[in-house]
């Protein structure tokens, strides 16, 4: 049995985005640089065409394990959260101890982490730490760089 992939909306139709424009943009580039080097000549010595080859086989790895979380995707609804306590879809500002700043996340899907756009995963060290926890709750995350602890400041949806 696969994994269950809680997302957004959001998350949800830009995973749905990038599938189509692998499967309809990115496969037809693939397939029109292996006709190119097919072209060429001898196969067995054609560089360009074992490339292409490759990039195809990687091509349509991903589109599967996408269109599996695809499949194994569940909406989380929002009007159903609890705002009090840290879970996915919460946007928590804690302080960060060590260093004695204020960061800032919403915690997502794995599917959907992002730290550009400060979305932390739910299954990241400090995600992990701070699920269930609410204002005023310290928490410690055994991060690669060590070990880190945070205070939440504010929690919400």
């Amino acid at each position: 049995m696969s994994d269950i992939f809680y997302m957004t909306k959001e998350g949800l139709e830009k995973l749905n985005e990038e599938v189509k424009y692998l499967k309809n943009v990115k496969r037809k580039e693939i397939a029109k640089a292996i006709a190119e080097a097919r072209e060429k000549g001898d196969l067995s010595e054609n560089a360009e065409y074992h490339a292409a080859k490759e990039e195809q086989g990687h091509l349509e790895a991903k589109i599967s394990e996408m269109e599996t979380k695809l499949s194994n995707a569940r909406l989380v609804d929002e009007s159903k959260l609890d705002a009090s306590k840290v879970g996915i879809l919460s946007t928590v500002e804690v302080l960060n101890k060590r260093s004695n700043k204020v960061m800032n996340f919403t915690l997502v899907s794995e599917a959907e982490a992002n730290l550009k756009e400060n979305k932390l995963s739910v299954t990241s060290p400090i995600g992990k730490a701070l699920m269930g926890k609410g204002v005023g709750d310290k928490v410690k995350a055994l991060t690669p760089g060590g070990e880190i602890e945070f205070e939440i400041l504010k929690t919400g949806i």
